[in-house]
């Protein structure tokens, strides 16, 4: 077995929406699985059927999986912090393109994309989950 290494976001009742509008923005092989899917016996809770138990979005740059929090009435937070994805293209122009397709999609900037002090192409958006979306690029040089 090869090992691997993938960011696991848990969302409270947006994984689906999420992944799904992800893939879009980013392309990529996307599989969600729901508990209505699979053999519930056993299971120390009763999920709703429509609840992701797991997803994966597989991106030539990773993996991001997750699924829906079964912790009713905890507040995971997402926006506010210091969490983020950092996705690196080869290019300038593909991170501004998926920048303003997660603006398109109800986004906001975070920090516009521009030339960074550290020398680097970089810049953050938050997509319409409350998710930090970093993206770099190193300057051709």
């Amino acid at each position: 077995m090869t090992h691997s290494l993938a960011s696991y976001i848990s969302l409270d009742g947006t994984t689906g929406d999420a992944m799904t509008h992800w893939h879009e923005v980013l392309g990529g092989e996307l599989e969600i699985l729901r508990y209505g899917d699979m053999q519930l016996e056993g299971m120390p809770f009763e999920p709703d059927p429509q609840a992701v138990a797991h997803a994966t979005l597989t991106l030539p740059a990773g993996i991001i999986a997750g699924g829906d929090s079964m912790d009713p009435g905890t507040d995971y937070p997402v926006r506010g912090t210091a969490y983020s994805l950092l996705y690196t293209t080869d290019t300038p122009d593909e991170a501004r393109g998926f920048i303003e397709a997660f603006v398109a999609g109800g986004g906001t900037v975070g920090m516009p994309f521009e030339e960074a002090p550290w020398g680097d192409w970089y810049g953050q958006v938050f997509d319409r989950y409350g998710v930090m979306w970093s993206f770099s690029c190193p300057v051709a040089r």
